[in-house]
Parts: structure tokens; sequence; C-alpha cells
């Protein structure tokens, strides 16, 4: 459905300006199938907002291809190109709506540019207001609505002309969590109900956990790490990865135990580790057996289990106390099941 090949995005200053060319992307690679829901998170300046405004070539590429629904859009300009965007539909961070218009106007506006008729565009935006939850106001101006009423007038206006695409840029991060779960949950509903592909780019985890179905991070205009959501959560690649998970989940050793946790192991010195269980491992007892099995002692520091859509993530940070050869062993028991090993460093014993 939507395809990005080689997308790259290059500013350059205008004549006489002595500021350096900006890369905003490069070489950027990125499939999302019919009825998806794909989420993009990285840094402010990563290339985020570049990256979704090149989609619908708000941003037109400086290098690359863009096919949405089988069609080049970086083959397009004027009047084809305008008429493809109908079929993308795009929400932003601060709704954009008309204050001298009403709910329905706003709805309506995009119908009207089109020079659809009044009564089409009455069946059109009357069921649209229904799906939103927004049917009673209809003749309301936006300051009369919430944050969240007026995103999902924007929503609305951006279903208005059918499109098969809806793109998402930070649509929730001017809300307060409460209304951003309910945004979410209308995404959701929409994309079950329509069967829409939808891309949003976001810097907040909670986002993706909750609605995507798969995510890429970016990292100064490239995507350094792809992955279904289930994954990214249980075992990122990257260390930015596992920065954002970090964050996300706040599951870090105590401050003075980071003081004095050094990278190579010690005669007398012993592991520091963070696990991630997931599937059958998460209600398994591995870490008495653990104890049992190879002669060490666990210290658990912190543990918390998350549900991330269907799957559920067990996560732990503990010390693993023993003689080196043991603690080995107790590393290589935990790798050979179904979890996540990252060891944080190790730390002298007090012994």
């Amino acid at each position: 459905m939507i395809r990005l090949h080689n997308v790259s995005k290059t500013y350059y200053p205008r004549r006489g300006d002595s500021a350096q060319a900006v890369h905003a992307l490069k070489d950027v690679d990125l499939q999302i199938p019919q009825g998806r829901i794909h989420g993009v998170i990285g840094l402010s300046g990563a290339g985020k907002s570049t990256l979704i405004r090149c989609v619908n070539l708000l941003e037109r590429p400086t290098t690359g291809i863009v096919t949405v629904d089988g069609r080049d859009l970086t083959g397009l300009s004027g009047a084809a190109l305008n008429e493809a965007r109908h079929g993308i539909g795009m929400i932003f961070q601060h709704f954009n709506l008309l204050t001298n218009r009403t709910v329905f106007a706003n709805v309506a506006l995009p119908l009207e540019l089109m020079g659809m008729q009044r009564g089409a565009i009455r069946e059109r935006v009357t069921p649209l207001l229904e799906l939103v939850g927004l049917a009673d106001k209809a003749s309301q101006y936006p300051a009369q609505l919430s944050g969240g009423q007026k995103q999902r007038v924007a929503i609305a206006r951006a279903l208005a002309s059918r499109p098969k695409v809806l793109l998402c840029d930070e649509a929730t991060s001017a809300l307060d969590p409460q209304t951003t779960g309910s945004i979410l949950a209308l995404l959701r509903d929409i994309n079950h109900k329509l069967g829409l592909t939808i891309l949003l780019i976001t810097h907040e985890m909670e986002v993706v956990k909750s609605i995507c179905h798969r995510v890429s991070l970016i990292s100064d205009g490239r995507i350094v790490e792809e992955a279904e959501v289930g994954d990214f959560f249980t075992a990122p690649r990257t260390r930015l990865g596992r920065d954002f998970l970090n964050d996300f989940l706040k599951l870090e050793p105590p401050r003075a135990l980071i003081e004095r946790l050094e990278e190579a192991p010690g005669k007398r010195s012993h592991p520091v580790v963070r696990l991630a269980f997931s599937g059958d491992a998460v209600s398994t007892p591995l870490i008495s057996r653990l104890a049992r099995e190879c002669g060490v002692d666990v210290s658990i520091l912190q543990a918390k289990v998350e549900s991330i859509q269907e799957r559920t993530l067990g996560l732990m940070i503990a010390e693993l106390m023993g003689p080196p050869a043991k603690t080995r062993e107790a590393l290589a028991y935990l790798e050979s099941h179904d979890l996540h090993v990252e060891v944080l460093g190790h730390v002298q014993r007090d012994d």
C-alpha cells in the first residue's frame, strides 16, 4: 500500500546563505501493507516529520520513489498529484481547524473543494460525525470543543474523501493521557472497520504499544531498526531502541549500583543483567530453577509485567551472585530459554 524506495530529502541553503545543506532523510526504504498500522518513532530532529510529509509529497523527495496504492506519486504533479492526494488523509498535532466554520463545515471543506453537491456532502459528513462520536456537535464551533473533540473533527475531515491511507503527524502529542487513549481507540476502530492503512509518527512509546502492528526507529534520517511491536518491546536490536524502551519502562538499576558497574568482569565480580521474558517464559519459574540448578544467588532489583497488545512481557533487573564459573553457567542457562538477556555490567563482590 505504501512503499518508500531509497528516499532521501536534502534541504539546501538559499544562494548566499552560509548554512550547510541538511540531509533530513537518507536512503529510506519502508513498506507498509494494506490495512496495517505502522509507527515511526525517533528523537526530535531524527526525520520523522519529513518522512511522513514525503508520503503525500507535501515535501518532495530529493531522490527516490514514493508509491501509494500502486501509484508512483513522485512521477506526478499539478492536478494529477492533487487527485492522488484524495486517497491520502492526514491529521496533525494541532488539529488545523477553521475557527469560523462549524464542526460540520470543517469536515465538509475538502468535499466542497472537490466540487461535491450539497446533498452528497451531507450524506457523506453525517455518518462520519457519527463514526467519530460527534453527531451532537455538528453545529458547534472549534472554540466550544475540547482538544480531543477537535482531533476527532480533524479525523472526520481526513476521512471525508474516503482515503485508503491515513497519515498521523504526532496526532496525540497535544492531548492528555486519557484523551490520547480515546483517540487511539478511535483510530484502531477506524482501521478495523474501514480497512484503512495508517502511518503515524510519534515520540511516545505508549502510542506504539497501544495501536501499532509494526514500528520503525529512525535516527539521523535513516531507519535503523524495524520490527513487529511485540518483538521491538521484547528485544530491541539497537542501543537507541533499548534506550527508548528503558525510558518508557523506567526499568534501570538503582543509581548507587549504576555508579559501581564495570564493563569487563573481574576475578571478584558478578554480573548485573536485564531480562525480558515473553511467551511461555513469563509463567515459567526460571529464576528459582536458575538458583537451584546453577548454584547462584539471584538478587532481584526491579521487576514488572507489561501487556503489549496480545503479548505479555516480563522484565527484570537482577544480580547473579556466585563464583565466575557459576555465573557464566547461569548466563548460559538463561540464554538457552525463551528470553532476552542483556548484561548491564559487573560489580565487585563485597565479601
